[in-house]
């Protein structure tokens, strides 16, 4: 099916999925921004407890970003 049928099935038949893929892109979007602030502030840390607490933000935020991948994929996969 071409690209341009699969965006009008999606319009038509399932609102609700393509509003859930949009709020997903944002989500991922926002996720990589702070992803990225994180590693900014750890690799300007230089007190241990701080870089501790960076290392278990950018973890957080690693598997956030994995659970946001992965529902994306499973919601296209269902398209």
């Amino acid at each position: 099916m071409p690209q341009s049928m699969k965006k009008a099935v999606l319009r038509r038949g399932a609102p609700a999925q393509e509003e859930e893929r949009r709020e997903l892109m944002q989500s991922l979007a926002h996720t990589r921004t702070l992803i990225n602030q994180a590693y900014g502030g750890f690799n300007n840390a230089s007190d241990s407890d701080l870089i501790e607490s960076y290392v278990f933000e950018i973890n957080s935020l690693h598997a956030r970003y994995n659970y946001l991948l992965r529902r994306f994929k499973e919601l296209e996969g269902t398209a």
